[in-house]
């Protein structure tokens, strides 16, 4: 199926650097862009790039404090003015201060901006910007890598359009800011599923985190055991989440696409494969809403490229063959766009995973689905 879709990118989103030994490295972003180059994606029909746009200081301030906005860009400055621990910054941890910090991160999170708008002006049918995802951060600190929580701010431009939002988290971390904002409301459906926050930051994200207000039953939370495969996954999928999306009925499906669940990133532990990622992208894709897409974690570079380059085939139907394009091969020595077979795991360890998966299933379908009529 062919979809208008949107990659929003320019090399300005791919030219800062936390620092020179962080694992958060945005040159991903451009190794994407490149690869899709190399597989001619953007000549296809209804495919286009997008031009990001800075976000507005009045966007930020929807989910931000004004304190908090403004340490940021004084920090950036290299200013002494705000002490950086208050706002959850620190040299040697998660979240450095680095000199054009304040821009670059407008720029993510004004892109987010940009493709929530297309999607919901009905311009686009999906709109993917890797830059973003970012959905650590919190009103008024930055947290996990993440300055402003772009996720947040998109979300609420469409529900400013009078628009409810499915919004499912598939990085390997829970989206700990993003249900911290929707928390008490039921306009927004947050669902996550993540490594359990029993072995990975930022600790939280268990099923009875579930809504408060008006929101309980709004915020679901699917924790998976380390090890977990492309099989198990799946299952958790297709048992919680498309159920729950289908009977809310969004208006748009925002997606936060963390390709950190890989068997070869250096900081989790669950175990998929790039198709196995692509074929969970492509599933939330075919319940048909208007789909704003964003980035994540992701920290082996090559499955960054690879994952999200076959996300986006997914989203605009496009086929691509395995054998990565030669020019490509040559500049960064990939072969293989998909990895070659699933990887092998212990049988007690699959044991306990499986085990988990389905004790987290039926722990959601107890405490949310009969809020939903599921």
């Amino acid at each position: 199926m062919t979809r208008r879709a949107g990659f929003v990118y320019s090399d300005i989103l791919s030219r800062h650097i936390l620092r020179k030994n962080h694992v958060m490295v945005p040159t991903r972003l451009r190794y994407t862009y490149e690869l899709l180059e190399a597989y001619d994606v953007f000549q296809q029909p209804g495919v286009q790039v997008v031009e990001p746009r800075q976000a507005t200081e009045a966007e930020l301030l929807t989910f931000h404090s004004q304190e908090y906005v403004d340490a940021v860009r004084s920090l950036s400055r290299g200013e002494g003015t705000y002490p950086p621990g208050r706002y959850g910054f620190s040299q040697k941890g998660d979240n450095p201060i680095f000199s054009g910090m304040y821009g670059a991160y407008l720029w993510s999170t004004g892109a987010s901006v940009k493709a929530a708008e297309l999607v919901a002006g009905g311009q686009l049918d999906v709109a993917f910007n890797a830059s973003g995802g970012l959905h650590h951060a919190m009103p008024d600190h930055a947290s996990g890598f993440c300055v402003f929580n772009d996720p947040v701010i998109a979300i609420n431009a469409l529900l400013g359009r009078g628009l409810r939002v499915a919004y499912v988290d598939i990085d390997a971390h829970h989206g700990d800011g993003v249900q911290h904002a929707f928390y008490g409301t039921d306009r927004v459906l947050t669902i996550s599923l993540h490594e359990a926050g029993t072995f990975l930051f930022p600790g939280t994200g268990f099923p009875d985190e579930s809504g408060t207000g008006q929101g309980v039953g709004y915020a679901v939370n699917v924790p998976l055991y380390p090890y977990t495969d492309d099989a198990l996954y799946l299952w958790a999928l297709r048992e919680v989440v498309l159920p729950l999306v289908r009977r809310f009925q969004p208006d748009v499906l925002v997606t936060q696409l963390g390709i950190d669940t890989h068997v070869q990133d250096p900081i989790t532990h669950l175990v998929l494969t790039v198709q196995g990622f692509a074929q969970v992208v492509k599933e939330l894709g075919e319940m048909g809403y208007p789909w704003l897409a964003l980035g994540g974690g992701g920290y082996d570079l090559p499955a960054v490229a690879r994952g999200w380059t076959l996300a986006f085939a997914a989203m605009a139907g496009v086929d691509l063959p395995d054998e990565i394009p030669q020019e490509y091969q040559e500049r960064y020595g990939i072969k293989r766009l998909r990895d070659p077979e699933p990887p092998q795991v212990d049988s007690q360890m699959r044991d306990q995973a499986r085990r988990y998966a389905e004790q987290t299933v039926a722990s959601v379908k107890r405490l949310i689905f009969p809020r939903h009529g599921l």
